[in-house]
């Protein structure tokens, strides 16, 4: 019988701040005489709201109480409650997760979210959810197409290289709208830092158009280069964000779009419309080599970060998990992975107790591309991690179908007063960190995330 979880999702962005709330059906995929096979197996949207500007108190400070109050109002306009919201994901986007109080604003907003939706932030995570909220992936799967995927927001632009459906690649460039603000008579009032050295007018001045449109050209530039378009110069390098691998993508065959300026790329709208670079950096690239082959509007544009973020977020555990002593929902685990020959090494045991150490918080122990081709092989790795382990919960991820027999040995070996929980089917790398709801069926609801708020003060990383 399928279960319904209910999900939100909302994205504080640069230039805007939306929810919406969605519906996913959980299903088990496999035959009466299987294991189980829990599977998300359909996504329905059931409240959009509105799109608001995203309020700040200064340049440097996004206004949370303000940001609070919508969130409140929607949940009423919505005719949801907190204690009735299973899972999804607030994510602070762009240029507002570096604001100095960012981290402030997520833990404040994630009140309202729930027992299980999570506050994360950062480019690769934005990346892969607009990709999703806009359908990139599915044209890319239906299509057999290699698609490269550009997110074009407030502040910044992020990237996914997608093939046959599988998102391979990801980056970002501080490239977007709202890097220069304008009131109605044209006079600037805010540049971000990002343009220095590359757009010499300051707060105060009035620009004449054509120097809107030179820069809105330079940042189209941009964009061709980290398409593949255009050879790499120092604006590339420049432009790219420091959370981002950098580097230009290889030539897909087809570009896609969402985000704010998407919807300037085949809409006309007044040069200040909104008081920003959105409409004529929207021309721009219509007119750039962005444009000249094959391309296409997301089936979602300004909408598609908070849908991939409201719908996309979650997925399901395998459903041999193994728990005990564990109470759900779990928040913001860090990921203590291991690579091949750690997991092989004699010496794992220290390399557990070194890596634990590390942490400040009780981080979970990843192994992504363990395979055991036998039970000796698994009870080999539990006597291994038993022997590292003297106090405290013990929380595992195991990429291959093998939780619940590890968890079994691992609990025979530490004895029925250590909490355990084993879960398979999840890939962690390091850096990374994890959500683990309560279970639906014989699965757990899980969110893998990276969180990285980074400003001038508080460094890159949570």
């Amino acid at each position: 019988m399928a279960e319904i979880l209910r999900s939100v999702g909302l994205d504080v962005g640069t230039s805007t701040t939306q929810l919406i709330v969605s519906e996913l059906t959980v299903e088990n995929r496999a035959s009466s005489f299987s294991v189980p096979d829990m599977e998300i197996a359909g996504r329905k949207i059931i409240y959009k709201s509105p799109v608001h500007f995203t309020p700040l108190i200064d340049k440097d400070h996004v206004d949370g109480a303000a940001i609070g109050k919508i969130v409140a109002k929607e949940y009423e306009n919505a005719h949801i409650d907190r204690s009735s919201v299973d899972t999804g994901a607030i994510i602070i986007t762009g240029e507002t997760s570096r604001k100095e109080n960012a981290r402030a604003v997520l833990n404040a907003l994630s009140d309202f979210a729930g027992d299980f939706v999570v506050a994360t932030a950062g480019p690769d995570l934005e990346s892969i959810l607009a990709a999703k909220g806009a359908d990139a992936d599915g044209y890319s799967d239906r299509t057999g197409k290699t698609v490269l995927h550009m997110d074009i927001g407030g502040g910044t632009s992020n990237f996914s290289r997608i093939e046959s459906g599988r998102i391979t690649q990801t980056g970002c460039l501080n490239v977007g709208g709202r890097l220069v603000k304008l009131d109605d008579s044209g006079v600037i009032t805010y540049v971000s830092p990002v343009l220095e050295g590359i757009f010499d007018k300051r707060v105060g001045e009035r620009p004449p158009l054509s120097q809107l449109e030179a820069l809105a050209d330079t940042l189209a530039q941009a964009l061709e280069m980290a398409a593949g378009l255009r050879p790499p110069t120092d604006l590339l390098r420049r432009l790219t964000t420091a959370e981002s691998s950098g580097g230009a993508f290889a030539p897909a065959e087809v570009i896609s779009f969402s985000g704010g300026v998407a919807d300037c790329i085949e809409t006309e709208h007044p040069p200040l419309a909104f008081g920003d670079l959105g409409p004529i950096l929207g021309r721009a690239i219509r007119k750039s080599r962005l444009c000249a082959g094959q391309y296409r509007l997301g089936s979602e544009t300004i909408r598609a970060t908070v849908i991939g973020a409201g719908c996309h977020a979650a997925q399901l555990s395998g459903s041999t998990v193994f728990y005990r002593g564990i109470s759900f929902p779990m928040k913001n685990l860090p990921a203590a992975a291991f690579s091949p020959s750690e997991q092989e090494s004699p010496q794992l045991p220290q390399i557990i107790r070194q890596r634990r150490q590390a942490f400040d918080t009780l981080p979970i122990l990843a192994f992504p591309g363990y395979q055991a081709a036998h039970y000796a092989q698994i009870v080999a790795l539990a006597e291994k991690i038993a022997a590292a382990w003297d106090a405290g919960p013990l929380l595992l991820a195991i990429e291959a179908d093998m939780a619940k027999a590890l968890g079994h040995a691992l609990s025979l070996r530490l004895g029925n007063n250590t909490p355990i929980l084993c879960i398979d089917r999840v890939r962690l790398e390091s850096g990374s960190y994890l959500d683990v709801g309560a279970p639906v069926g014989t699965a757990l609801p899980v969110v893998i995330k990276t969180l990285i708020l980074n400003t001038s003060k508080e460094g890159s990383s949570v």
